[in-house]
């Protein structure tokens, strides 16, 4: 990562500080909805998670969103873990992917958050909260971990880096 200077270091924390703001903000919006922990996740704060298609601004804002977000979980101090390692890698693998698009549209990137927090997650639902600790149980707490968040990327998080990314904002010019 390149070093900035002056103002590009500060943008680059206000920005990374935003987005932490938001991750948190929207996981204790979804939380009071009854949908933010727990088997089916359709958290909003995930469609946050495309952000780094346009920032690396994004990777420790999410990561530390998450970690705040993730207090409120009922996994305790193993989801803020788990959850924060979730989507620190999640966000380090969309923003390697960042340049591989399909119709200028970052879709390859949109799976990482996907993937890895369906395993991951999927992971700790199966040993934290299901009676059954077997691969059947993982594959459909995974399954619908993934459901959640292929839905909360697919349908708010590229629409919204898409719109982010055409209106050209500030943060988008960051290495």
């Amino acid at each position: 990562m390149k070093m900035f200077t002056g103002s590009a270091r500060t943008e680059y924390l206000v920005t990374g500080a935003l987005v932490a703001a938001l991750y948190a903000g929207l996981t204790y919006a979804s939380a009071a909805l009854n949908l933010a922990y727990g088997p089916v996740q359709f958290r909003l704060s995930e469609a946050l998670t495309l952000l780094p298609v346009l920032t690396p601004a994004a990777i420790p804002g999410l990561t530390i969103g998450c970690l705040l977000g993730n207090i409120g979980s009922p996994l305790g101090i193993v989801d803020i873990f788990c959850g924060t390692f979730a989507t620190f890698t999640a966000s380090v693998i969309t923003r390697s992917l960042r340049s591989i698009r399909v119709k200028r549209i970052p879709v390859v990137s949109a799976l990482a958050p996907v993937v890895i927090n369906g395993l991951v997650i999927g992971l700790e639902i199966t040993f934290l909260m299901s009676k059954r600790k077997d691969f059947l149980t993982f594959v459909v707490a995974a399954g619908w971990v993934a459901l959640g968040e292929l839905a909360m990327c697919f349908a708010l998080g590229l629409p919204l880096t898409m719109a982010l990314q055409k209106r050209g904002l500030p943060f988008s010019r960051l290495p």
